[in-house]
């Protein structure tokens, strides 16, 4: 079995070194494909990743106070924000807590903040809901109380990313299934070129006895490995293209936008899972292809 494999491997290495142009273009083929997949799959999830974060805070609403209310009017307020019904709790919080919580988010940059002759941030009221139809209601309604600057509801954030993320996936399937196709044909044709070459060796096994699994097994693993090969060199250029942006971006801006990142080992680990399954399966296609076609005459 295993002098069996090792033949099929010594076969097929000779075979890509033979036709190395042939072979280094299907390589070239499917790796620009799985980059295409890789910069969606990588928007994709990263979109999803804050649409999701977003999403459990669908409940609370942020209500923006002037700095002319005084502390005796907050009970109006509260009051005007409880009659519009759906309310759980309410949370006030003033523009002093607003500023630490600011401070922490930046990190060792909150020191920076320090520095301000006032603080520009307003004071606000956390109205936690029941409902979103509540939440919905509640954004529009409090807009008209006295005092009330502006509200923060970010369930339109999250209808807009969920349709970013629905055209994203849709462009995904797309662009990858016209890549696949493309890199089925590149495959199948290095492969053709090796039959062609091999025909007569080809030949003389069969006559001799050779199983057709005997014969097409080098051919197989060649296209696996140019697939393997390829979901290799992927997944190092998206390593480097998102590590780089991670870099560019830096921690610090996001934390301070509050924006999460899927971090770049958990990521690439999936896609070298993804890249490896596809390559190997887009190989192996590949092969089968061109197998039938010329060998099964």
């Amino acid at each position: 079995m295993f002098s069996r494999l090792g033949y099929n491997i010594r076969q097929a290495f000779a075979q890509i070194w033979r036709n190395k142009a042939m072979s280094f273009t299907a390589v070239l083929a499917i790796t620009a494909m799985m980059l295409v997949l890789g910069i969606f799959f990588v928007a994709f999830v990263n979109v999803d990743l804050f649409a999701n974060v977003i999403q459990q805070d669908y409940n609370v609403v942020e209500v923006y106070l002037d700095d002319s209310v005084a502390e005796e009017d907050l009970p109006e307020v509260e009051q005007a924000l409880t009659d519009i019904g759906g309310v759980e709790r309410l949370e006030y919080r003033s523009k002093e807590d607003a500023l630490e919580i600011m401070k922490n988010r930046w990190g060792e940059n909150g020191y920076l903040l320090d520095n301000l002759e006032t603080n520009p941030l307003p004071n606000s009221y956390l109205v936690y809901v029941t409902e979103k139809s509540d939440a919905d209601r509640l954004s529009v309604e409090a807009r008209d109380i006295p005092g009330v600057t502006d509200v923060t509801y970010y369930q339109d954030t999250v209808d807009k990313l969920s349709k970013i993320t629905h055209f994203i996936q849709i462009g995904s399937v797309v662009v990858m299934a016209f890549l696949v196709i493309v890199s089925v044909i590149v495959v199948a044709n290095t492969i053709k070129l090796t039959v062609f070459n091999r025909s007569k060796e080809i030949g003389i096994m069969k006559y001799l006895g050779a199983t057709d699994w005997f014969v097409r097994s080098p051919f197989i693993v060649e296209g696996i490995i140019i697939g393997a090969l390829a979901a290799g060199i992927s997944a190092g250029l998206m390593y480097l293209l998102y590590s780089k942006l991670t870099d560019v971006i830096g921690p610090d801006i996001l934390r301070v936008l509050s924006v999460p990142v899927v971090p770049v080992n958990y990521m690439i680990y999936n896609l070298l899972i993804i890249f490896m399954a596809l390559g190997v399966g887009i190989g192996t296609c590949g092969s089968i292809v061109s197998i039938r076609r010329f060998l099964d005459k």
